[in-house]
């Protein structure tokens, strides 16, 4: 496992020579993205809203044909609340099947989960949905931790990760949600376009739920397909310290929150030892709170030095993050912009190389430096480019 301690940052390798520019502002809370062109793309906002956004004329639509049972009044129940529409992802042959992808939190009753589904995206509106995982149970005073990221892999599969969905570890049962391979939560699962199970999914045994690929997760937001290896990486929240980035192994269990590399929220909290279980160790540890969440491997042209790099966005402190790879793995990390912090929600790649990042202002720091509820969510799109000379 790499960590700061030996593998320090690179002190701003960048050299200034990148900036930020605003595309597209006033989006509500924007969560995820996808681009369907070089000047298309697909925003999720957890307030609810799918917004298909010209990048080139700077004119934007909101798409209609959302699933209705989006709980997606983020502050409904707590200032801090997770609740809405999460990630977006476009199918491998969109080009002749326009399927997107979205992961949300469902309201069933007076309960809660997250839920996948895919539509078809037709003249500005979502039609023909189909719902392909419903992370049960639905429970109610759980607005945390859903998860949400989604990707496919090299093999076409669809990869999502589903957060254990408590806020404070002490709430787990004996055996905790994130071990218990009999409840979705706390996992992260592989399954075909359509919903169906891949018949080449590691086994669990009986009584495990459709579709795992690995467990032990604690709140993995991001998750993102490395084009020159074929791996799948993903970010984890920890719960003090304790943030990762990992390396996705077919039948992994993660440890969380037998094993840890931050602290837990009580300092009493002594999870049960777990005997012989082998876990996986993440491939980078913060020794900071970053917060985590999207996540993208770049190989474009207009950063060459970069190709084959990893970016991570972080909400916490307003942290973006460069990981330089070699040979597959993590030789050095860089944090970047330290001078003009935004807090970053995701970061992607658009076909022609071009480099963007989603900022969310939900939270604001006050005069106390506390986090503080700002009431009118709002974030931007921005390009990183090249300074002129």
């Amino acid at each position: 496992m790499a960590t700061p301690a030996d593998g320090a940052p690179l002190a701003g390798s960048h050299k200034g020579s990148v900036e930020r520019e605003v595309v597209l502002g006033n989006l509500k809370s924007p969560w995820g993205m996808a681009f369907i062109d070089a000047d298309t793309v697909l925003i999720t906002e957890k307030e609810g809203g799918l917004v298909l956004a010209n990048l080139a004329t700077g004119t934007r639509i909101e798409i209609a044909g959302l699933p209705r049972d989006i709980f997606d009044d983020i502050r409904a129940e707590v200032p801090f609340d997770n609740s809405g529409l999460f990630d977006v992802a476009l199918d491998p042959n969109f080009a002749q099947e326009p399927w997107v992808y979205l992961s949300y939190s469902a309201a069933e009753g007076e309960g809660l989960t997250i839920k996948v589904v895919r539509a078809m995206l037709v003249d500005g509106a979502l039609r023909n949905t189909e719902t392909l995982l419903i992370a049960e149970p639905f429970t109610q005073g759980e607005f945390f931790h859903y998860g949400g990221g989604l990707a496919f892999g090299a093999d076409g599969k669809l990869f999502v990760t589903v957060g254990e969905r408590i806020f404070n570890e002490r709430d787990n049962p004996p055996l905790p949600i994130a071990q218990d391979v009999s409840d979705y939560r706390g996992k992260i699962y592989r399954i075909n376009r359509d919903g169906s199970i891949p018949e080449d999914n590691p086994d669990f045994g009986e009584g495990a739920v459709p579709g795992l690929f690995a467990i032990g997760i604690r709140a993995a937001q991001g998750i993102a397909l490395n084009p020159e290896t074929g791996e799948l990486w993903f970010s984890e929240h920890g719960s003090r310290q304790g943030d990762e980035i990992n390396r996705l192994v077919a039948g992994a269990n993660y440890g969380w929150p037998i094993v840890t590399t931050g602290a837990y929220r009580n300092d009493d909290y002594a999870p049960s030892p777990a005997g012989e279980t082998v876990f996986q160790s993440p491939e980078w540890s913060w020794l900071q709170t970053v917060a985590p969440t999207g996540l993208t491997f770049y190989n474009g042209a207009e950063f060459p030095e970069w190709r084959g790099d990893l970016f991570v966005s972080g909400l916490s402190r307003g942290s973006f993050w460069r990981f330089d790879f070699e040979g597959g793995r993590i030789v050095s990390v860089e944090e970047m912009f330290v001078n003009d912090r935004k807090r970053s929600r995701d970061v992607a790649m658009a076909p022609d190389g071009s480099l963007y990042m989603l900022t969310d202002t939900l939270l604001v720091a006050g005069a106390d430096g506390r986090l503080q509820n700002t009431e009118r969510p709002s974030g931007e799109l921005l390009r990183i480019a090249r300074k002129a000379p």
